[in-house]
């Protein structure tokens, strides 16, 4: 079974359609919870407000194929909000509840220069993940948000924006951006290719 692009509605979908294409990876776009639950792996292009993601994940029974995909121990990948609904909670427009697989809580940049982040920054690694191998040091990536995870125990890569934030999170088959690697030119293509081989290297990753 091919890798699942999951289509909730909203999401940045044409640009990271065309990024897998590059990768010459075999997926398929869907909507569907069944085949998502049971695919070989899913990404999640999030897009939007917080709360209306995680609504529109439960109208289409969205929320219980990722928590089965991820039970199964197979990659998830989550993408700018998409990464966001992983964690307990935002508070965003007075609160909503997340998916909960990773703890934390999503809330307004506070000591940002100007908001929303938008543009290039480094990452700073903070562990390692096979996610993140052949990052170097000096690897950037492109951002467009207002809400950010603070640095915490699933932080990969950090980036700093006034003040530091989670970049890059992963803990196991679990993984998450919070800039765009479809739109990230050499980082993203070479944390695409990390995942796409998680398809099939799941049981080796600590």
């Amino acid at each position: 079974m091919a890798l699942a692009v999951i289509d909730y509605g909203g999401g940045n979908l044409g640009s990271l359609v065309a990024a897998l294409e590059r990768r010459g990876a075999d997926f398929d776009v869907t909507a569907d919870p069944e085949r998502i639950a049971w695919a070989d792996g899913a990404v999640f292009p999030g897009d939007g407000a917080f709360a209306a993601t995680m609504d529109a994940l439960r109208r289409g029974r969205l929320d219980d194929a990722i928590r089965t995909l991820i039970g199964r121990e197979r990659p998830f990948l989550g993408i700018c909000v998409g990464m966001q609904v992983l964690f307990d909670r935002s508070t965003e427009f007075g609160g909503a509840e997340g998916l909960g697989i990773l703890h934390g809580v999503v809330s307004r940049f506070e000591d940002a220069p100007r908001i929303p982040h938008m543009g290039w920054n480094r990452l700073e690694p903070v562990a390692e993940h096979p996610f993140a191998d052949g990052l170097g040091p000096d690897a950037y990536a492109y951002f467009m948000h207002s809400y950010r995870v603070p640095v915490g125990a699933a932080t990969i890569a950090a980036a700093t924006h006034g003040e530091r934030f989670s970049a890059i999170v992963a803990r196991r088959n679990v993984m998450g951006t919070q800039f765009h690697p479809e739109k990230s030119r050499e980082t993203g293509a070479r944390l695409l290719d990390n995942f796409l081989g998680m398809l099939t290297t799941m049981e080796t990753i600590p």
